[in-house]
C-alpha cells in the first residue's frame, strides 16, 4: 500500500514524500520532515493509527488524511479520527491493492491538496475521547412550542470536515425543536449508517438515515444514505424524503444541490433554513441560492471556522448568503428562526 500511494504522488510530480513503516516511526517523521499533510491508515505495526494520530496533534498539529475501509468498524475508527483532529478520508475499496488505488487516486490527490490548505480543528487529541475547547452558545431562554401553521424545514449540505463541525452544531438543537432537519453529507454507504447511529447517541433529536420513503417529523434529523442522492416531495399533501440513484450529472453525493432543488420545489421558501458547511467544491450552492432568492433564510459556515472554504465560500459568492457565522454560533441561529 506505501508503495501504491507514493506511485500516486510521484506521478503528480510536485510532492515531496517521506514514508513511514509505523505509526511510532511516522509520529517521529512528522517532528523531523515537518510535513504539510499526513496521509494516515488505522492499522499498522507498533502503533495503531488512533494513538499516533493522537500524539501527532499533541506535538505537532498537521492536516492528515485518513486511508480507511469500506467497513462498518473501520467507518467508526475514522470517525474517532475525525473527532480527533483528522481532516479528511479516503476509503479503500476491496480487491487488490493496485485496482484499489486506481480507483481512488483522483480522490486521494485532490484531498490530499485541500487538506494542505486546510484549517486545524482546535481539538486536544486524547486516545479514545477528544476534548474540545469550549462551545461558547447562547441559549434562548424561552421553552420551545409547537406550531404546526409556521413548521418548516432545515437542511444542511457539508463534506470535508462535516462529520466533527455536525458533532458541535447537532447536538445542541434542543429535543423540541420544532421542524425536521436533512442533512447531505458527502460520504460512502457503507459509512453514513454508522455515523447516524454515532450521531444519535450525541444528539437531543433522533437521528436516522434515509434508506427509504420517509415522511419528515418534527424534532427528527435525517442523514441521507451514502451511494445515493435525496430528495423532497409531497405524498398526499405531506413532505416526504426518499433516497434515489445517484445522478450522473453531478459530481458528489449526497449531493447537496438536489437536495436544495427538490426543497426549492416542493416547500415554501419562507419556511426553509439552509445551512452550508465546510467542505470543498461548490455542491449546492446554486440551489442554496435560489432557496434565498425565493425568500428563504441561509447561512454560510465563515472561512475562520471552516476546515475547508470551499461551499460556503461559493455560496457566499453568488449573493446566496443571509448570513456569514463560525460553526459554534449556527446551531443558535437556528434555534432563533424557528421559534
Amino acid at each position: 500500500m506505501r508503495r501504491q500511494l507514493v506511485s500516486v504522488f510521484d506521478a503528480e510530480g510536485d510532492f515531496e514524500i517521506r514514508l513511514a513503516h509505523n505509526g511510532k516511526q511516522g509520529v517521529q517523521e512528522n517532528l523531523d520532515f515537518m510535513p504539510d499533510v499526513i496521509t494516515l491508515d488505522i492499522n499498522m505495526p507498533e502503533m495503531d493509527g488512533l494513538t499516533a494520530l493522537s500524539l501527532l496533534m499533541e506535538q505537532r498539529p498537521v492536516p492528515v488524511v485518513m486511508v480507511s475501509s469500506l467497513t462498518e468498524k473501520s467507518a467508526l475508527a475514522t470517525f474517532e479520527a475525525l473527532a480527533l483532529g483528522a481532516v479528511d478520508y479516503v476509503t479503500k475499496p476491496g480487491g487488490t491493492i493496485s485496482l484499489s488505488i486506481d480507483i481512488i487516486k483522483q480522490d486521494l490527490v485532490a484531498k490530499v491538496r485541500a487538506a494542505a490548505r486546510a484549517r486545524i480543528k482546535n481539538t486536544r487529541g486524547s486516545l479514545g475521547r477528544t476534548q474540545r475547547a469550549p462551545i461558547q452558545v447562547e441559549r434562548p431562554s424561552p421553552v420551545m412550542r409547537r406550531n404546526p401553521a409556521s413548521e418548516g424545514l432545515v437542511i444542511i449540505g457539508v463534506s470535508t470536515g462535516g462529520p466533527s463541525t455536525l458533532e458541535c452544531i447537532l447536538p445542541l438543537l434542543p429535543e423540541d425543536f420544532p421542524w425536521p432537519v436533512l442533512v447531505a453529507q458527502h460520504m460512502p454507504a457503507s459509512f453514513t449508517g454508522p455515523f447516524s447511529n454515532r450521531m444519535n447517541a450525541l444528539c437531543q433529536l433522533q437521528v436516522i438515515e434515509v434508506t427509504r420513503q420517509m415522511a419528515l417529523e418534527p424534532g427528527t434529523i435525517y442523514i441521507a444514505k451514502g451511494g445515493a442522492d435525496i430528495v423532497v416531495t409531497k405524498r398526499g399533501g405531506k413532505l416526504v424524503t426518499l433516497a434515489r440513484p445517484e445522478s450522473t450529472e453531478l459530481l458528489w453525493h449526497p449531493s447537496v444541490e438536489l437536495m436544495g432543488r427538490s426543497v426549492a420545489e416542493h416547500v415554501d421558501a419562507s419556511k426553509v433554513i439552509a445551512v452550508m458547511l465546510t467542505g470543498m467544491g461548490g455542491d449546492g450552492a446554486s440551489a442554496f441560492t435560489e432557496i434565498k432568492r425565493q425568500g428563504g433564510r441561509t447561512i454560510a459556515e465563515s472561512e475562520e471556522s471552516c476546515v475547508v472554504f470551499g461551499m460556503p465560500a461559493e455560496l457566499i459568492k453568488r449573493g446566496g448568503a443571509s448570513l456569514i457565522l463560525d460553526a459554534n454560533k449556527i446551531a443558535n441561529q437556528i434555534i432563533v428562526w424557528a421559534q
